[in-house]
């Protein structure tokens, strides 16, 4: 295994810049790595679920081998930095959250000096200090499936079947059918 330094360096390299989001998904990605007593997913034996769609993420990928390509990274962007990770081999499912006490909160400071102080924090603080960390009782997300394809009737385009609308008895990609309808609510 090589070391930290090493590692974070090249979630840096993935990444394209260093960050407080990137260190976030960093630290994340270790501890659970550590805790599920697992290594680098060559497949879809481990499975993250984030809560975000920030800079952490690309940590996460790279670091755990989860990703979207291959089903095992899953995106549920409600702005929450929270990280779920879930072993196949026995279905056990650890949940990472950001604490709130973790980021400074204090808007009153210049941006530069917010970046700051999260780096501050998030570098020296322990994994305790900063994450709510346990174990839940979920069900892991299926694997990955590969759909058959549809021709949209519309601009011709091809379209997995399961994301195929049907309009009029005739199969239409998501972005020709256009709004969904949703009676307001």
């Amino acid at each position: 295994m090589t070391d930290a330094k090493t590692q974070l360096e090249g979630v840096i390299a993935f990444h394209g810049h260093y960050c407080p989001g990137v260190t976030i998904g960093y630290r994340v990605a270790l501890i659970a790595l550590r805790e599920l007593n697992v290594t680098r997913a060559a497949d879809e034996e481990l499975v993250a679920i984030c809560e975000n769609d920030a800079c952490g993420v690309d940590a996460v990928q790279y670091l755990t081998g989860c990703t979207v390509g291959k089903g095992n990274l899953i995106l549920r962007d409600w702005g929450k930095q929270v990280f779920t990770f879930g072993r196949r081999s026995d279905a056990k499912m650890l949940r990472i959250a950001l604490r709130r006490s973790a980021m400074p909160s204090a808007s009153d400071l210049p941006p530069d000096e917010r970046r700051k102080l999260a780096f501050e924090r998030l570098e020296k603080s322990s994994d305790e200090e900063l994450f709510d960390v346990r174990w839940i009782d979920a069900p892991l997300p299926s694997k990955a499936r590969i759909f058959k394809s549809v021709a949209c009737a519309q601009c011709g385009e091809n379209v997995s079947e399961a994301r195929a609308r049907v309009r009029d008895g005739v199969f239409v990609c998501p972005e020709c059918y256009g709004d969904v309808y949703t009676r307001g609510w």
